[in-house]
């Protein structure tokens, strides 16, 4: 199967109003679906959350200035803006609302091909997105008409941040943190079964980077039709996992994982006598993903869609998961 080296740098920003304990901004970023970095507004600072972000930030105060900027200055008044006006226009002026925005782009290693990424959500729905081929605004509600009309004042300005600034700011990333995101860790796959009629899961955990794809394979061939894939998602420990259903009829089926950087596949035959269950009162811990909690689940799709509701029992969530859920820009 043929490895697809693509990489990105996302920035993930949310404003709320009326969410008791609940910072109004939140704002992190990622580089291959990594959290590199967050706004902390509260007490004004950027956190790295890697050692070789950290270095970048003491060693180019300027990229520290610029993230400073962005972060506690421009952000915060465009939110209030933001959130103002749509109030306005639905003569509302309490409750809980939620603005989501997601930025960034992606840079594919293979072809050179860059895409920019820039959506907003309200209140847990798609409400408007830039269409970088046409350059032009999308609204995706009827109240996002408004923003269409005063959003960004030259969109090839627009264009050329998403498709050449960023695609060069990703690779200054991937350049100066090669030693931490290049590391390869090897996953540890397992066959889950939950009941005796449940179908047989193939689950891998604990492998950097994410870049990798799992199959099934029967008799040498890959299956791929009647299969239930979930996309890779990441650990608390920074590392990730996925999981792979085969169709009912599971003889004779082996679980190949496949990563990006290693030679030599890791082939699993699914065996009865190796296959893990979770029948009566045993609990498979290894299945609590990082991004449920309290029912919260950050949702991420290919193209970074839908948005979710902070729900109103937000103050039972802890924070360092509203930080992770919390999206949009340190960019600029």
């Amino acid at each position: 199967m043929f490895m697809i080296y693509k990489h990105s740098l996302m920035y993930f920003i949310t404003g709320s109003s009326g969410i008791p304990n609940i910072p109004d901004l939140a704002a992190f970023a990622e580089v291959d679906g990594v959290e590199v970095g967050y706004c902390d507004i509260n007490n004004q600072t950027i956190q790295p959350r890697q050692d070789w972000v950290k270095q970048a930030l003491d060693n180019y105060h300027g990229h520290l200035r610029m993230y400073t900027y962005y972060c506690f200055y421009n952000l915060p008044d465009f939110f209030t803006e933001f959130i103002s006006i749509l109030k306005r226009q639905s003569n509302q002026t309490g409750g809980v609302h939620i603005v989501q925005k997601i930025e960034g782009c992606e840079w594919n290693e293979n072809t050179g091909e860059v895409n920019g990424v820039l959506q907003y959500g309200y209140d847990g729905e798609g409400f408007l997105e830039f269409d970088f081929q046409r350059l032009t605004w999308i609204p995706l509600k009827p109240e996002a008409v408004i923003f269409t009309e005063n959003l960004i004042s030259d969109r090839n300005d627009e264009k050329d941040y998403f498709t050449k600034i960023c695609p060069h700011r990703l690779k200054w990333y991937l350049d100066i943190g090669k030693s931490s995101m290049q590391r390869t860790v090897l996953p540890s796959v397992s066959l889950l079964q939950k009941t005796p009629s449940s179908p047989v899961t193939c689950h891998a955990t604990g492998f950097y980077p994410g870049k990798a794809v799992m199959f099934w394979r029967k008799d040498g061939n890959e299956i791929h039709e009647n299969v239930y894939h979930t996309d890779v998602l990441p650990n608390d420990d920074e590392t990730f996992q996925m999981t792979v259903m085969p169709s009912e009829d599971w003889t004779s089926y082996s679980c190949v994982f496949q990563f990006s950087g290693v030679e030599d596949n890791i082939i699993t035959k699914l065996n009865k006598s190796t296959i893990r269950t979770n029948w009566g009162k045993i609990k498979l811990a290894m299945m609590k993903v990082r991004n449920t909690v309290d029912g919260l689940i950050r949702y991420k799709e290919k193209n970074y869609r839908p948005f979710l509701v902070v729900p109103v029992c937000a103050k039972k969530v802890k924070m360092e998961i509203l930080q992770a859920f919390f999206e949009s820009p340190f960019s600029i």
